[in-house]
């Protein structure tokens, strides 16, 4: 091993050393094998014979004496055209009991109008509407939801329970017969999956023992713990396990009549009955009006358009304490404009509830329209663990660059040279936390070394470093020399939707140019901006900070190692693990090395303490490796809502995943007063 290898192998085996005296000192709670019947996050455990049986269950108020009936629904029902509430309701639905400060039972009726800035943003409708098999609580421990119950058997046996009598939104069964469909006719066939079952349903390769109990259990079963599943199932684009088998066997060759499917093949424009079937079968785009759904609002509107709307679903299995189906509100509207004017066209009140398209920066505007346009504006910490990084790719084509972007000199003098404190002071009025790119101190596995870790401003700390590495040599221009003899000038790319980021990349510019550093800033569209990385012609991009800001031991810990093309600091790593080595690179440093095996360990992980040993050791890397460079962290978002909507919280915190924005505070709950 050369001595540079060996150097940054040192480097690694020490940051895994510190984590795992970090996690000594904790006090952390330490599951024992076998009968350990510790409670974990929303879990109840039970005790079994050398295993352990962890039961969610979807919190249920008792049954209210009557039912009510939502007006704008009436008509249907007294034409004939709808079943009345009663028949529409799971035998056993769920009853909010609107435990929690400042929450009350409200009154149905109102639209929740918000806008985004592209028309495949209306997934949003999805990603807020927030009803999952499994959902995270306030907390972020988990729950039961669409389903009744859930037990979970030494972390690899899960056992669904679903509520009987629940319907679709067109009202046709909702059966263990949907979860068949989808693994047996969709996941398991090869023209609709090619790539075989999603990673959320492997470990370490083998896919699960899929068995149907009965009409309203089914089971999930590996060798092996499977820690990935809930997460998954709980997040904002959810793995739904589940297809409405009664609206797809139209599109399937296994059930539809060849001669009807081929003409839908043909109508529509499809290649092939695979084609047509992947196109209708829209379980995450939420943009088919037909597709059945058990979200608290079904889509009416087609695309193209730019106004899609969503109608409540009558037959949603939650209800209030007072017998009113929820949501309460009865549409959600979903305007596409111009992502430059959402500010403007939420300061005139154009939005019942709007955060997305929001920055920090357009808050003294919105606070100055809200008496005017009757709505409030408050500020939510957002869960990133930073608001904006920069992130070298280390996959780059460019030979020199690439070499210097995987020396972690060159990455931590980059980050030394990044004055957080002017940014915060000059865009951020001093309301930032700053540090590194990492989690948050709301998560239980965060500790103050992670965000120090070579974030302070240090020039000639980082100077000393860059002429470690030999970068000694500059121009006329004061530019330091690569050892190729160009200057060290890049393009920094970003993805164009926002000046804020340009105003940073220009400070940015300043700092760095006392390091002999100069970058130029390249705006782009997004698709574009992607592609680019993935095929290494960018050199640094500028993204968002780590989205598992607010992660637990059960949090899914891919962003912090080389397995997702989605990585902008190793794409083509990524891309190797996810096509199994047929495409993209295999890692060649050590430290990336070391993460991709952690990971691996964290997927097969027998226990909650283990999982989160495992984290801490990928964090510490991460922080000593600087793979990703905070700019900025801890930007509050400006949160806009009609001064009469109720059950949104006045200090909430907005993030993706966990969290589906405002997912977490359950939208079905929101109403408005007067």
């Amino acid at each position: 091993m050369s001595g540079r290898w060996h150097g940054l192998w040192q480097k690694t085996l020490a940051a895994a050393a510190l984590a795992a005296l970090m996690l000594a000192g904790t006090g952390a709670a330490r599951a024992q094998d076998g009968g350990d019947t510790r409670p974990i996050g929303g879990f109840a455990a039970e005790s079994g014979l050398g295993s352990q049986i962890e039961i969610l269950v979807s919190p249920s108020a008792p049954m209210p004496d009557h039912l009510v009936e939502a007006s704008v629904l009436e008509a249907s029902v007294t034409a004939g055209t709808l079943p009345p509430i009663a028949e529409r309701l799971p035998a056993k639905p769920a009853v909010d009991d609107f435990i929690g400060p400042d929450l009350q039972p409200g009154r149905q009726g109102g639209t929740w109008t918000m806008l985004v800035g592209r028309p495949k943003d209306v997934r949003m409708g999805l990603v807020y509407g927030y009803a999952r098999l499994v959902r995270y609580t306030q907390n972020l421990s988990f729950e039961a939801d669409i389903l009744d119950r859930v037990e979970i058997q030494d972390g690899r046996i899960f056992t669904m329970r679903l509520r009987p009598g629940h319907r679709w939104s067109d009202g046709e069964p909702f059966t263990a017969d949907d979860f068949r469909y989808f693994w047996e006719d969709v996941v398991n066939n090869p023209k609709l999956y090619p790539a075989g079952p999603p990673r959320e349903l492997l470990v370490d390769g083998e896919p699960p023992r899929f068995t149907v109990i009965n009409d309203t259990t089914v089971r999930y079963s590996w060798s092996k713990p499977n820690p990935r599943l809930l997460p998954a199932i709980a997040g904002p684009l959810p793995l739904t396990l589940y297809r409405p088998a009664h609206y797809l066997r139209q599109f399937h060759e296994r059930y539809a009549d060849p001669e009807t499917l081929l003409r839908m093949v043909n109508d529509r424009k499809q290649s092939s009955w695979a084609a047509l079937h992947n196109r209708m079968d829209t379980a995450t785009d939420f943009s088919n009006p037909a597709y059945p759904t058990l979200q608290p609002w079904r889509l009416v509107t087609a695309p193209p358009s730019i106004r899609f709307v969503a109608e409540r679903n009558p037959y949603f299995h939650r209800i209030d304490i007072n017998g009113h189906q929820l949501p309460y509100l009865d549409n959600l509207a979903i305007d596409v404009v111009d992502g430059k004017l959402i500010s403007a066209r939420t300061g005139t009140g154009d939005a019942l509830l709007q955060a997305r398209g929001l920055d920090f920066t357009d808050y003294t505007f919105l606070k100055a329209g809200a008496a005017r346009s009757d709505y409030k504006v408050s500020l939510w910490r957002t869960g990133r663990g930073a608001h904006l990084a920069l992130y070298p790719n280390l996959n780059a084509r460019d030979d020199g660059w690439r070499s210097l972007f995987r020396d972690a000199r060159f990455r931590r003098a980059l980050s030394l040279g990044v004055d957080r404190h002017e940014i915060d002071a000059v865009l951020y009025y001093g309301l930032t936390i700053g540090g590194a790119n990492t989690v948050l101190k709301e998560s239980p596995l965060s500790r103050p070394a992670y965000r120090r870790a070579w974030a302070a401003h240090d020039v000639a700390q980082a100077n000393k470093l860059l002429d470690e590495m030999g970068l000694d040599r500059r121009n006329d221009r004061g530019i330091r020399l690569m050892p190729d003899g160009r200057p060290l000038e890049m393009v920094v790319e970003t993805a164009g939707e926002s000046t804020e980021q340009m105003d940073i990349l220009e400070l940015v510019h300043d700092q760095w140019l006392e390091l002999g550093i100069k970058i130029y800033a390249r705006p782009m569209q997004r698709d574009l901006f992607r592609n680019r990385i993935f095929a290494g012609d960018t050199l640094m991009s500028v993204w968002f900070g780590l989205e598992a800001g607010l992660a637990t031991a059960e949090t899914d810990p891919w962003e912090l190692a080389p397995i997702s093309q989605q990585s902008l600091q190793w794409p083509k790593w990524g891309q190797y693990y996810e096509t199994n080595g047929k495409s993209g690179e295999a890692p060649d440093i050590p430290s990336a090395e070391l993460l991709l095996s952690l990971y691996k360990d964290w997927t097969v992980a027998s226990s909650s303490a283990a999982r989160a040993r495992i984290w801490r050791e990928m964090l510490a890397i991460n922080a000593d490796q600087v793979y990703s460079i905070s700019l900025v962290a801890g930007v509050l978002q400006p949160v806009v809502m009609n001064a009469r909507l109720r059950n949104v919280p006045e200090r909430g915190l907005f993030n993706w995943d966990p969290g589906s924005h405002f997912g977490l505070y359950r939208p079905e709950r929101f109403w408005l007063d007067n």
